[in-house]
């Protein structure tokens, strides 16, 4: 799996009708991933682009019909503004964005550079 398959999966989700946006965001998260995870790689795994500080896991995004999600890995220690990550497991933090919402991209480039520098 290589970095043209997570292009390509994000480059399909811009072919559907409606989704369009979904792929403007994916490629936002992209940039926010490839900017503050050192050592950084990337691959298609489980249908979903993933990304990796060291051949670890350090995030991943996933688009569904009506939502994006990005979560940050071993991120126990990463603390948002209240509200801002949906319920799950302490090591793994997910914002939830849907369409037309405001993403402060600074703000989450900076939580997971902090997860990924643990």
């Amino acid at each position: 799996m290589t970095a043209q398959e997570v292009t390509d999966y994000i480059n399909k989700l811009s072919d559907k009708a409606g989704q369009e946006w979904q792929a403007e965001v994916s490629n936002h998260l992209r940039k926010v991933a490839q900017d503050n995870i050192p050592d950084f790689s990337e691959k298609l795994q489980y249908g979903k682009p993933h990304f990796f500080k060291n051949g670890k896991y350090a995030a991943v995004l996933g688009a569904a019909k009506g939502w994006v999600t990005f979560t940050i890995f071993n991120a126990t220690d990463v603390k948002g503004p209240d509200g801002y990550f949906e319920e799950g497991p302490p090591e793994r933090k997910t914002i939830k964005i849907l369409k037309g919402q405001d993403v402060d991209y600074n703000l989450l480039g900076t939580l997971l550079k902090q997860a990924a520098q643990g």
